[in-house]
């Protein structure tokens, strides 16, 4: 279990992220068509897991936009927006923004993701979202960084992840130029 704050107030995860250098947890997460999607559709590519508790938040939104435009001068990243939010709600953000290189997915059928990579918020007025964390893995899955933000309402370390994207092992990428 891990300790965050919200507003300096003490709230508490299920467990802790990934450890770097472990294989990602598989996930089923739902896109906007409301098809299931898998850690294994996004392999062969480099991945920024940017988990959000809602993308209805001004820090939500700023970190999906800031993402947005690293995607466009990075193709051998996928950008993944992960929350609680309704497929509906992230596509209508994501189309009013013109966000058009993030790929978000939404916990609409389980809690199963949070739980997995150890972000579900057990108590406080926020318990059964997410708490504002930052998962990168490389072309194989490998976790290279990871990052839970200790004030949910703070920006994640932005720099951090992008360097760690941009040294994680393209070894294991094929067909990364799509």
């Amino acid at each position: 279990m891990a300790t965050v704050t919200l507003q300096g107030n003490e709230i508490h995860t299920n467990g802790d992220l990934p450890t770097v250098g472990e294989q990602a947890p598989d996930f089923v997460l739902v896109n906007g068509e409301l098809a299931d999607k898998r850690l294994s559709d996004f392999q062969d590519r480099k991945i920024i897991m940017n988990i959000v508790p809602s993308l209805d938040t001004p820090t939500c939104a700023t970190s999906t936009k800031k993402f947005n435009e690293f995607a466009t001068q990075h193709k051998d990243a996928v950008i993944l927006i992960i929350s609680a939010d309704l497929p509906f709600a992230q596509g209508r953000f994501c189309s009013a923004e013109g966000l058009e290189n993030v790929v978000p997915l939404s916990m609409m059928r389980s809690r199963n993701f949070a739980k997995d990579y150890g972000v579900l918020i057990d108590d406080g007025p926020l318990a059964g979202i997410t708490a504002r964390a930052i998962v990168v893995a490389d072309c194989a899955g490998k976790v290279v960084y990871t990052e839970l933000v200790n004030e949910i309402a703070d920006e994640p370390d932005y720099e951090a992840a992008l360097a760690a994207l941009e040294l994680a092992e393209e070894g294991a990428c094929s067909g990364s130029e799509e």
